[in-house]
C-alpha cells in the first residue's frame, strides 16, 4: 500500500491510451491498494492509473465519503444538457477552469474479483466519472475547453512553477 506520485502535465504517460488490465493478477491488486490510498489523499476526487505512471485501464475515485475503484472502465452513457463546471487535474496543479461536462454519467467496468460492477453518479461523481475515463483514453481536461479558456489554461500552466521546475 502506498500513496504514489502524481505524474504531471507533459509526462507522456498522460497522453498514452491505457491497456486493458487482468483483474485476476497480483499486480492488478497492488495496483488498486496504489490508487485507493492516494486517492483518500484530502481534495481529490479521483485518480487514473497512468497519473500514478502505470499504463493500465484502472482508476479510483472519492466523492462525498464513497471511496471505489473501477477496472477495465466503459464510459457506457451521459446524459442531459452539457454545463459547465469549474474543473481542474491532479496531473495540472493550480489550474482550475471552466469546462463543459455532462451532469449524469454512467461506467461500467470489474472489480478484483471479475465481477461487473456499473457506477451511475450526478454532479462531482459524473464530472470524475468523465474526467477519468478521459485519462484513461489518453486525454487531459484541458482538450476539451473553449479555445480562450485553453489558452489562458496553457498561460498559468507554463508560469508554474512545477512546470517551470520540469
Amino acid at each position: 500500500m502506498a500513496v504514489r506520485p502524481i505524474r504531471l502535465f507533459g509526462d507522456p504517460i498522460l497522453r498514452s491510451p491505457t491497456d486493458p488490465v487482468d483483474p485476476a493478477s497480483e499486480r492488478t491488486a497492488q495496483l488498486v491498494e496504489d490508487l485507493l490510498d492516494t486517492v483518500k489523499e484530502p481534495g481529490r476526487a479521483g485518480v487514473a492509473a497512468n497519473q500514478i505512471g502505470v499504463g493500465l485501464r484502472a482508476f479510483s475515485y472519492n466523492v462525498d465519503g464513497e471511496v471505489g475503484y473501477v477496472l477495465n472502465p466503459v464510459l457506457e452513457s451521459v446524459d442531459g444538457e452539457l454545463e459547465p463546471v469549474d474543473e481542474g487535474c491532479l496531473s495540472v496543479p493550480g489550474v482550475s477552469v471552466p469546462r463543459s461536462r455532462y451532469p449524469r454519467a454512467t461506467v461500467s467496468g470489474v472489480l478484483l474479483d471479475g465481477s461487473p460492477v456499473t457506477i451511475t453518479g450526478e454532479g462531482l461523481l459524473a464530472q470524475a466519472l468523465q474526467h477519468e475515463c478521459d485519462h484513461l483514453d489518453g486525454h487531459l481536461y484541458i482538450e476539451g475547453l473553449d479555445p480562450e479558456v485553453k489558452k489562458q489554461a496553457m498561460s498559468e500552466i507554463r508560469s508554474s512553477d512545477w512546470f517551470q521546475a520540469g
